[in-house]
Protein backbone atom coordinates (compact mmCIF):
# COMPACT_ATOMS: atom_id res chain seq x y z
CA UNK A 1 0.00 0.00 0.00
CA UNK A 2 3.22 2.22 0.32
CA UNK A 3 4.32 4.12 -2.83
CA UNK A 4 7.56 6.56 -3.10
CA UNK A 5 7.97 9.90 -3.82
CA UNK A 6 10.64 10.95 -6.04
CA UNK A 7 12.11 14.32 -7.30
CA UNK A 8 9.78 13.61 -10.63
CA UNK A 9 6.72 13.36 -9.02
CA UNK A 10 7.03 16.16 -7.11
CA UNK A 11 5.39 18.65 -9.70
CA UNK A 12 2.75 16.70 -10.19
CA UNK A 13 1.79 16.38 -6.93
CA UNK A 14 2.07 20.19 -5.86
CA UNK A 15 -0.48 20.98 -8.37
CA UNK A 16 -2.97 18.78 -7.42
CA UNK A 17 -2.35 20.07 -3.87
CA UNK A 18 -2.85 23.56 -5.14
CA UNK A 19 -5.65 22.65 -6.40
CA UNK A 20 -7.14 21.16 -3.11
CA UNK A 21 -5.73 24.37 -1.50
CA UNK A 22 -8.64 26.63 -2.67
CA UNK A 23 -6.61 29.46 -3.42
CA UNK A 24 -4.62 29.30 -0.08
CA UNK A 25 -2.04 27.13 1.54
CA UNK A 26 0.85 29.25 -0.32
CA UNK A 27 2.95 29.09 -4.15
CA UNK A 28 2.81 25.44 -5.07
CA UNK A 29 6.20 26.15 -6.92
CA UNK A 30 7.88 27.60 -4.01
CA UNK A 31 6.57 24.26 -2.23
CA UNK A 32 7.93 21.64 -5.32
CA UNK A 33 11.40 23.40 -5.33
CA UNK A 34 12.01 23.01 -1.55
CA UNK A 35 10.82 19.40 -1.72
CA UNK A 36 12.89 18.62 -4.37
CA UNK A 37 15.95 20.44 -2.84
CA UNK A 38 15.37 17.58 0.00
CA UNK A 39 15.00 15.04 -1.91
CA UNK A 40 17.89 15.31 -4.26
CA UNK A 41 20.01 15.68 -0.68
CA UNK A 42 18.63 12.99 1.33
CA UNK A 43 16.63 10.38 -0.84
CA UNK A 44 12.94 9.82 -2.17
CA UNK A 45 10.35 9.62 0.85
CA UNK A 46 7.97 6.57 1.32
CA UNK A 47 4.64 7.52 2.03
CA UNK A 48 2.19 5.02 3.51
CA UNK A 49 -1.56 4.64 4.07
CA UNK A 50 -3.16 5.85 7.36
CA UNK A 51 -3.99 2.06 8.12
CA UNK A 52 -0.04 1.46 7.83
CA UNK A 53 0.32 3.18 10.47
CA UNK A 54 1.33 1.17 14.38
CA UNK A 55 -0.73 2.30 17.07
CA UNK A 56 1.89 3.17 18.98
CA UNK A 57 3.74 5.29 16.48
CA UNK A 58 4.43 9.21 17.07
CA UNK A 59 3.06 11.36 14.21
CA UNK A 60 3.65 14.65 13.94
CA UNK A 61 1.81 17.62 11.24
CA UNK A 62 4.84 19.89 9.66
CA UNK A 63 3.49 23.00 8.12
CA UNK A 64 3.89 26.73 6.97
CA UNK A 65 1.80 28.73 9.55
CA UNK A 66 1.37 32.47 8.33
CA UNK A 67 0.75 34.96 5.11
CA UNK A 68 0.82 33.09 1.89
CA UNK A 69 2.26 36.38 -0.02
CA UNK A 70 4.88 36.47 2.40
CA UNK A 71 6.85 33.09 1.70
CA UNK A 72 6.71 34.07 -2.16
CA UNK A 73 9.56 36.11 -1.18
CA UNK A 74 10.41 34.57 1.88
CA UNK A 75 11.84 30.69 1.02
CA UNK A 76 12.50 28.85 4.02
CA UNK A 77 15.75 26.33 4.52
CA UNK A 78 15.82 22.86 5.23
CA UNK A 79 17.03 23.65 8.72
CA UNK A 80 14.25 25.68 9.59
CA UNK A 81 11.64 23.52 8.08
CA UNK A 82 13.12 20.27 10.26
CA UNK A 83 13.81 22.13 13.84
CA UNK A 84 10.43 22.65 15.21
CA UNK A 85 10.19 18.48 14.90
CA UNK A 86 13.51 18.13 16.89
CA UNK A 87 12.33 20.70 19.26
CA UNK A 88 9.08 18.90 19.79
CA UNK A 89 10.28 15.52 19.57
CA UNK A 90 12.94 16.63 22.67
CA UNK A 91 10.17 18.37 24.33
CA UNK A 92 7.88 14.81 24.12
CA UNK A 93 11.13 12.70 24.93
CA UNK A 94 10.51 10.29 22.18
CA UNK A 95 10.98 9.53 18.91
CA UNK A 96 9.09 11.32 15.86
CA UNK A 97 8.11 7.91 13.91
CA UNK A 98 6.33 9.69 11.23
CA UNK A 99 5.31 12.99 9.29
CA UNK A 100 2.03 14.28 8.42
CA UNK A 101 0.07 17.11 6.52
CA UNK A 102 -1.90 19.30 8.67
CA UNK A 103 -3.45 20.38 5.35
CA UNK A 104 -3.32 19.51 1.96
CA UNK A 105 -3.26 22.40 0.04
CA UNK A 106 -0.77 23.95 -1.66
CA UNK A 107 2.98 24.41 -0.27
CA UNK A 108 1.64 22.84 3.32
CA UNK A 109 1.31 19.62 0.96
CA UNK A 110 5.16 19.70 -0.20
CA UNK A 111 6.81 21.12 2.88
CA UNK A 112 5.85 17.61 4.72
CA UNK A 113 8.12 16.09 2.05
CA UNK A 114 10.72 18.20 2.60
CA UNK A 115 10.97 17.72 6.27
CA UNK A 116 10.33 13.45 5.54
CA UNK A 117 12.95 13.71 3.35
CA UNK A 118 15.48 15.38 5.70
CA UNK A 119 14.31 13.41 8.53
CA UNK A 120 14.50 10.09 6.97
CA UNK A 121 11.09 8.97 8.08
CA UNK A 122 7.64 7.71 6.31
CA UNK A 123 5.05 10.25 4.91
CA UNK A 124 1.41 9.79 5.65
CA UNK A 125 -0.71 9.46 2.75
CA UNK A 126 -3.60 11.68 4.52
CA UNK A 127 -3.91 15.08 6.11
CA UNK A 128 -6.09 17.20 9.10
CA UNK A 129 -8.50 18.98 6.22
CA UNK A 130 -8.47 17.61 2.77
CA UNK A 131 -8.37 21.15 1.96
CA UNK A 132 -7.05 23.88 3.10
CA UNK A 133 -8.10 26.33 5.70
CA UNK A 134 -6.32 29.53 7.10
CA UNK A 135 -6.12 29.03 11.29
CA UNK A 136 -4.08 26.27 12.90
CA UNK A 137 -7.26 24.68 15.48
CA UNK A 138 -9.48 24.32 11.70
CA UNK A 139 -8.46 20.63 11.60
CA UNK A 140 -10.40 17.71 12.10
CA UNK A 141 -8.07 16.52 14.82
CA UNK A 142 -9.56 18.99 16.84
CA UNK A 143 -13.08 17.57 16.62
CA UNK A 144 -11.78 13.92 17.62
CA UNK A 145 -9.73 16.03 20.92
CA UNK A 146 -6.44 16.03 19.68
CA UNK A 147 -4.19 18.79 21.35
CA UNK A 148 -2.71 21.17 19.01
CA UNK A 149 0.08 21.73 21.70
CA UNK A 150 2.49 21.46 22.50
CA UNK A 151 3.36 23.00 19.58
CA UNK A 152 7.07 23.99 18.25
CA UNK A 153 7.69 26.96 15.81
CA UNK A 154 11.41 28.28 13.79
CA UNK A 155 12.12 31.05 11.66
CA UNK A 156 14.71 31.84 9.33
CA UNK A 157 16.70 33.39 12.55
CA UNK A 158 17.34 30.64 14.33
CA UNK A 159 14.87 31.22 17.25
CA UNK A 160 12.74 28.11 18.50
CA UNK A 161 10.05 27.78 20.59
CA UNK A 162 7.51 25.64 22.08
CA UNK A 163 4.12 26.20 23.51
CA UNK A 164 1.97 24.67 25.91
CA UNK A 165 -1.34 25.82 25.69
CA UNK A 166 -5.01 25.57 27.38
CA UNK A 167 -6.63 24.07 23.94
CA UNK A 168 -6.62 24.50 19.65
CA UNK A 169 -8.19 28.04 19.89
CA UNK A 170 -5.41 29.46 22.55
CA UNK A 171 -2.31 27.22 20.26
CA UNK A 172 -3.58 29.23 17.71
CA UNK A 173 -3.51 33.24 18.94
CA UNK A 174 -0.93 32.53 20.71
CA UNK A 175 1.13 31.11 18.02
CA UNK A 176 -0.33 33.83 15.57
CA UNK A 177 0.91 36.62 17.64
CA UNK A 178 4.59 34.94 17.20
CA UNK A 179 4.24 34.16 13.60
CA UNK A 180 3.54 38.56 13.03
CA UNK A 181 6.55 38.71 14.88
CA UNK A 182 8.64 36.82 13.09
CA UNK A 183 8.14 37.60 10.06
CA UNK A 184 4.20 36.52 9.19
CA UNK A 185 5.63 33.28 8.56
CA UNK A 186 7.03 30.58 10.16
CA UNK A 187 7.41 26.61 10.35
CA UNK A 188 5.42 24.81 12.59
CA UNK A 189 5.42 21.12 14.01
CA UNK A 190 2.49 19.87 16.41
CA UNK A 191 -0.81 17.65 17.10
CA UNK A 192 1.63 14.89 18.27
CA UNK A 193 -0.84 11.72 18.12
CA UNK A 194 -0.72 7.70 17.63
CA UNK A 195 -1.56 5.85 15.07
CA UNK A 196 -4.86 4.79 16.07
CA UNK A 197 -5.27 8.81 16.43
CA UNK A 198 -4.49 9.31 12.96
CA UNK A 199 -6.21 6.86 11.47
CA UNK A 200 -9.53 8.32 13.32
CA UNK A 201 -9.11 11.68 12.57
CA UNK A 202 -7.08 12.38 9.56
CA UNK A 203 -8.22 12.41 5.40
CA UNK A 204 -6.79 9.67 4.12
CA UNK A 205 -5.33 9.37 0.73
CA UNK A 206 -5.25 13.64 0.23
CA UNK A 207 -1.60 13.30 -1.46
CA UNK A 208 -2.42 10.14 -3.99
CA UNK A 209 -5.43 12.38 -4.86
CA UNK A 210 -2.94 15.40 -5.30
CA UNK A 211 -1.36 13.62 -7.46
CA UNK A 212 -4.03 12.44 -9.62
CA UNK A 213 -5.23 16.01 -9.82
CA UNK A 214 -2.04 16.77 -11.06
CA UNK A 215 -1.19 14.20 -13.24
CA UNK A 216 -4.52 14.43 -14.49
CA UNK A 217 -4.51 18.27 -15.93
CA UNK A 218 -0.92 17.63 -17.55
CA UNK A 219 -2.62 14.61 -19.35
CA UNK A 220 -5.93 16.27 -20.77
CA UNK A 221 -3.11 19.09 -21.89
CA UNK A 222 -1.22 16.24 -23.84
CA UNK A 223 -4.78 14.51 -25.20
CA UNK A 224 -6.23 18.45 -25.64
CA UNK A 225 -9.19 17.66 -23.78
CA UNK A 226 -10.58 20.29 -20.86
CA UNK A 227 -8.20 20.07 -17.96
CA UNK A 228 -11.21 21.70 -16.15
CA UNK A 229 -13.74 19.50 -16.79
CA UNK A 230 -11.24 16.40 -15.73
CA UNK A 231 -10.50 17.95 -12.53
CA UNK A 232 -14.11 18.62 -12.48
CA UNK A 233 -15.01 15.07 -12.87
CA UNK A 234 -12.50 13.93 -10.46
CA UNK A 235 -13.33 16.38 -7.25
CA UNK A 236 -17.42 15.02 -8.33
CA UNK A 237 -18.24 18.59 -8.41
CA UNK A 238 -19.38 21.07 -10.92
CA UNK A 239 -18.23 24.12 -12.39
CA UNK A 240 -19.58 27.51 -10.80
CA UNK A 241 -18.36 30.53 -13.44
CA UNK A 242 -16.43 31.33 -16.39
CA UNK A 243 -14.41 35.01 -17.17
CA UNK A 244 -12.45 37.67 -16.56
CA UNK A 245 -10.60 38.86 -13.59
CA UNK A 246 -11.12 43.04 -13.42
CA UNK A 247 -10.67 44.10 -9.64
CA UNK A 248 -8.48 42.50 -6.88
CA UNK A 249 -8.63 43.68 -3.20
CA UNK A 250 -5.94 41.79 -1.49
CA UNK A 251 -4.39 42.76 2.28
CA UNK A 252 -1.90 40.96 4.53
CA UNK A 253 -2.99 42.10 8.22
CA UNK A 254 -2.42 39.97 11.29
CA UNK A 255 -0.54 37.08 9.26
CA UNK A 256 -3.62 36.77 6.95
CA UNK A 257 -3.92 37.53 3.01
CA UNK A 258 -7.46 38.59 3.12
CA UNK A 259 -9.14 40.04 0.33
CA UNK A 260 -11.93 40.01 -2.33
CA UNK A 261 -11.45 39.53 -6.17
CA UNK A 262 -14.31 40.13 -8.82
CA UNK A 263 -14.92 38.39 -12.00
CA UNK A 264 -16.74 39.32 -14.85
CA UNK A 265 -18.66 37.02 -17.36
CA UNK A 266 -21.71 36.51 -19.43
CA UNK A 267 -23.45 34.97 -17.05
CA UNK A 268 -22.89 38.32 -14.55
CA UNK A 269 -20.54 38.86 -11.73
CA UNK A 270 -18.98 36.62 -9.44
CA UNK A 271 -17.03 38.17 -6.29
CA UNK A 272 -14.63 35.84 -4.47
CA UNK A 273 -14.05 36.56 -0.46
CA UNK A 274 -10.88 35.25 0.90
CA UNK A 275 -8.83 34.57 3.96
CA UNK A 276 -5.56 33.34 2.32
CA UNK A 277 -8.32 30.31 1.32
CA UNK A 278 -12.04 31.58 -0.98
CA UNK A 279 -14.35 30.94 1.53
CA UNK A 280 -17.48 32.78 -0.13
CA UNK A 281 -18.87 32.66 -3.95
CA UNK A 282 -21.45 35.73 -4.39
CA UNK A 283 -23.17 35.85 -8.36
CA UNK A 284 -24.06 39.10 -8.43
CA UNK A 285 -25.32 39.44 -4.74
CA UNK A 286 -26.12 35.97 -4.58
CA UNK A 287 -24.45 33.22 -2.24
CA UNK A 288 -23.39 29.88 -4.62
CA UNK A 289 -20.92 28.18 -2.49
CA UNK A 290 -19.05 29.23 1.15
CA UNK A 291 -16.71 26.93 3.43
CA UNK A 292 -16.66 24.32 3.70
CA UNK A 293 -17.00 23.09 0.48
CA UNK A 294 -14.20 24.05 -2.12
CA UNK A 295 -13.78 26.95 -3.86
CA UNK A 296 -10.99 26.92 -6.35
CA UNK A 297 -9.93 29.41 -9.48
CA UNK A 298 -8.34 27.53 -12.26
CA UNK A 299 -7.06 29.34 -15.68
CA UNK A 300 -9.47 29.31 -17.87
CA UNK A 301 -7.64 26.80 -20.73
CA UNK A 302 -5.27 25.03 -19.06
CA UNK A 303 -6.21 24.37 -15.60
CA UNK A 304 -3.53 25.68 -13.55
CA UNK A 305 -4.63 26.43 -10.27
CA UNK A 306 -4.70 30.01 -9.40
CA UNK A 307 -3.22 31.12 -5.75
CA UNK A 308 -5.27 34.16 -3.98
CA UNK A 309 -1.87 35.79 -3.96
CA UNK A 310 -1.55 35.04 -7.60
CA UNK A 311 -4.89 36.52 -8.61
CA UNK A 312 -4.42 39.38 -11.05
CA UNK A 313 -6.10 41.74 -13.83
CA UNK A 314 -7.26 40.61 -16.66
CA UNK A 315 -6.44 36.47 -16.15
CA UNK A 316 -9.16 34.64 -18.21
CA UNK A 317 -10.61 31.97 -15.66
CA UNK A 318 -13.06 29.36 -14.68
CA UNK A 319 -14.08 28.67 -11.23
CA UNK A 320 -15.11 25.31 -9.88
CA UNK A 321 -16.44 24.16 -6.20
CA UNK A 322 -16.26 20.88 -4.78
CA UNK A 323 -17.51 18.79 -1.83
CA UNK A 324 -15.47 18.86 1.48
CA UNK A 325 -15.12 15.74 3.73
CA UNK A 326 -18.64 15.59 5.18
CA UNK A 327 -17.44 15.62 9.05
CA UNK A 328 -16.72 19.57 8.21
CA UNK A 329 -20.87 19.56 7.67
CA UNK A 330 -21.21 18.84 11.71
CA UNK A 331 -22.58 21.68 13.71
CA UNK A 332 -19.57 21.27 15.83
CA UNK A 333 -16.96 21.23 12.64
CA UNK A 334 -19.41 24.22 11.05
CA UNK A 335 -19.06 26.42 14.31
CA UNK A 336 -15.35 25.92 13.36
CA UNK A 337 -14.97 26.73 9.92
CA UNK A 338 -18.48 27.75 8.50
CA UNK A 339 -18.85 31.45 7.07
CA UNK A 340 -19.83 32.86 10.20
CA UNK A 341 -17.10 32.19 12.34
CA UNK A 342 -15.14 34.25 9.49
CA UNK A 343 -18.04 36.74 9.91
CA UNK A 344 -20.06 36.06 7.05
CA UNK A 345 -24.29 36.77 7.64
CA UNK A 346 -25.03 33.70 5.64
CA UNK A 347 -25.87 29.87 6.37
CA UNK A 348 -23.60 27.59 4.91
CA UNK A 349 -24.12 26.84 0.96
CA UNK A 350 -22.80 23.20 -0.21
CA UNK A 351 -21.03 22.84 -3.53
CA UNK A 352 -24.96 21.10 -4.90
CA UNK A 353 -26.98 24.42 -3.79
CA UNK A 354 -28.28 22.85 -0.66
CA UNK A 355 -27.97 25.13 2.39
CA UNK A 356 -27.41 24.04 5.80
CA UNK A 357 -28.53 26.39 9.07
CA UNK A 358 -25.76 26.16 11.84
CA UNK A 359 -27.87 23.76 14.81
CA UNK A 360 -27.21 23.73 18.70
CA UNK A 361 -26.83 20.31 19.97
CA UNK A 362 -30.77 19.78 20.28
CA UNK A 363 -30.97 20.15 16.94
CA UNK A 364 -32.39 23.26 16.70
CA UNK A 365 -31.62 26.86 15.40
CA UNK A 366 -28.13 28.35 16.99
CA UNK A 367 -28.55 31.55 17.74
Amino acid sequence: MSWTITANLVPGLARGAAVLGTGGGGDPYIGALLAAQAIQQHGDVTVVSVAEVPDDALVLTVAMMGAPTVMVEKLPSLDEVIAPVHALGAFLGRAVTHIACAEVGGVNSTIPIAAAAALRLPLIDGDGMGRAFPELQMVLPTLYGIDASPLAFSDEKGNVGVLNTVDNAWTERIARVACVEMGCSVMISGFPMSGLQARESLVADSLSLSREIGDGITAAREAKTDPVERTVRLLGGRELFAGKVTDVQRATTTGFARGRARIEGAAGTLELSFQNEHLIAELDGRTLVTTPDLIIVLEHDSGEPITTEGLRYGQRVRVIAAPSDERWHSSAALAMVGPGYFGYDTPSHRFDGRVEHLTDDRGGAAA
